[in-house]
């Protein structure tokens, strides 16, 4: 392998690590706006609720999208483990 490929993979593989931290605290963020949903009360904090959950679960959804585009092995690489 050359240097220019190692380069190359190396940029690849810390590019899959940071989408898979930023997954696991987009995971950790939506698992927090489903207990604050759970919790909420009267209606300000129930629809501040419900837009965190949904902003959270978009969010995830996003890097889940970009991490399967940015490897086509994307499994293969260590994915998200819940």
């Amino acid at each position: 392998m050359t240097s220019k490929q190692q380069a190359t993979l190396g940029k690849q593989t810390k590019e899959m690590d940071n989408i898979r931290m930023e997954i696991a605290d987009a995971h950790r963020d939506w698992e927090n706006a489903n207990r604050f949903f759970n919790t909420a009360v009267g209606k300000d904090q129930i629809d501040y609720a419900i837009y965190y959950l949904i902003t959270a679960e978009k969010r995830y959804e996003m890097l889940l999208r970009m991490a399967k585009r940015t490897s086509d092995n994307w499994p293969a690489w260590g994915g998200m483990s819940l």
